[in-house]
């Protein structure tokens, strides 16, 4: 069972995060599970009647406005890091915390490292699914690197020179 971040804890994760070509034929109905974008388009309304947890997932080139208006049918939201480099779920953590008011776990997935975990939480995100070779007790010390920050951003609205 993989283990993951969440609120600045390490926890048994619960969830079941599908592939993109996942079948809505395989799922029952009240296991709690984290969908592709894709099958949320085209299952939306069935998914919503289950009896068990729903999650989606964006991957990076997807937009946060797909799902904006719809956030409050999800209990997480997962943004997808193919690569360490790619940062465009970050914009996404922002869009949704920031415009679309949502208040549920925000999680990255994919290829999520400890130097990256600190500046996700100033975007919002409350979870961190962290890649499978790497130890999360090391990651979750991540999270206290640094003790004041300068600029504004999702968990700290107003840059240092406001709060003085």
């Amino acid at each position: 069972m993989q283990r993951i971040i969440k609120h600045n804890e390490i926890v048994d994760e619960t969830w079941h995060l599908l592939p993109k070509d996942a079948s809505f034929d395989e799922l029952s109905n009240c296991d709690d599970y984290i969908v592709p974008l894709q099958m949320w388009r085209d299952h939306g309304h069935a998914l919503l009647a289950r009896d068990g947890g729903l999650g989606v997932w964006l991957d990076s080139d997807e937009e946060a406005e797909e799902i904006g208006e719809q956030v409050q049918h999800f209990q997480v939201i997962a943004l997808n890091f193919p690569a360490f480099t790619d940062g465009r779920s970050y914009s996404n953590a922002r869009l949704l915390r920031d415009r679309y008011q949502y208040k549920g776990e925000l999680r990255a997935i994919g290829d999520v490292l400890r130097d990256q975990l600190f500046y996700m939480a100033r975007c919002g995100f409350d979870a961190f699914a962290i890649r499978a070779d790497k130890d999360p007790q090391d990651a979750l010390q991540s999270l206290k690197d640094f003790s004041v920050t300068y600029q504004g951003a999702t968990d700290e609205p107003l840059p240092l020179f406001r709060r003085r």
